[in-house]
């Protein structure tokens, strides 16, 4: 179960979000708060994996609380303002709920959440990832990988494994999509099966590549852009 709360101080828009949670499958509401305190004191009793955060709250705005938490969960903002959108994104939301929420709407929102496929950082105009990290949904938890530890991630059909340097995550995705998530100058694929952290590699020879302790195969469609990386 997704574990989530609502930090919202109208009670009609309280209403609204609780509707929609309970027609979706694998969320469990643990609290509703009115405001930043309130929702402080849940996430500090609770393992909370989602929180509903609406930006205009008394006493502090709930762009402000998102700032001084310094490990939150992950967030989806809602507002009745679409000017503060452009704001939002600095903080790396999963999405941006306008309201009235419509149900059609919502359950966007919580495709991206339950597929684990979605982008937690901005793109440049040439549509390369920023950011620092993604969110990787795995065994019904989502972790938090920053770029520097993945090693290198491994695809299997349906499923990839990504190697970091504390432990290994398995996650529903293909390559494809992992491929999305990842900013490209710092991450290159190497094999219709591998993808491998330029930071990471030891050394280059023949069609291998020593990645720490493994050795990963270059595939042959992909031998001139390995060999580009060597030249650049």
């Amino acid at each position: 179960m997704i574990k989530c709360i609502i930090v919202e101080d109208e009670v009609l828009a309280q209403q609204v979000i609780q509707s929609h949670l309970q027609k979706a499958e694998r969320f469990e509401l643990v609290g509703v708060c009115n405001n930043a305190m309130e929702a402080q004191a849940l996430l500090n009793k609770y393992e909370v994996d989602l929180m509903f955060l609406d930006i205009q709250l008394p006493g502090m705005t709930g762009l402000n609380f998102l700032r001084s938490l310094n490990n939150p969960p992950l967030v989806v903002l809602t507002t009745a303002y679409a000017e503060y959108a452009l704001e939002s994104y600095e903080f790396n939301v999963i999405d941006y709920l306008l309201k009235p929420i419509s149900f059609d709407r919502f359950s966007k929102t919580i495709s991206k959440i339950v597929d684990g496929k979605f982008v937690l950082q901005n793109k440049t105009e040439s549509g390369d990832v920023t950011g620092d990290h993604i969110f990787i949904k795995s065994n019904s938890k989502f972790f938090k990988i920053d770029f520097p530890d993945i090693i290198y991630i491994e695809g299997m059909k349906d499923y990839l494994k990504i190697h970091t340097q504390e432990n290994i995550l398995v996650t529903h995705q293909t390559m494809q999509e992992m491929e999305q998530l990842l900013p490209s100058k710092q991450f290159i694929r190497v094999h219709k099966s591998y993808i491998i952290a330029v930071a990471h590699i030891k050394s280059i020879y023949g069609n291998s590549i020593e990645m720490g302790k493994a050795t990963i195969p270059i595939g042959i469609s992909y031998k001139e852009k390995v060999m580009n990386l060597i030249a650049r």
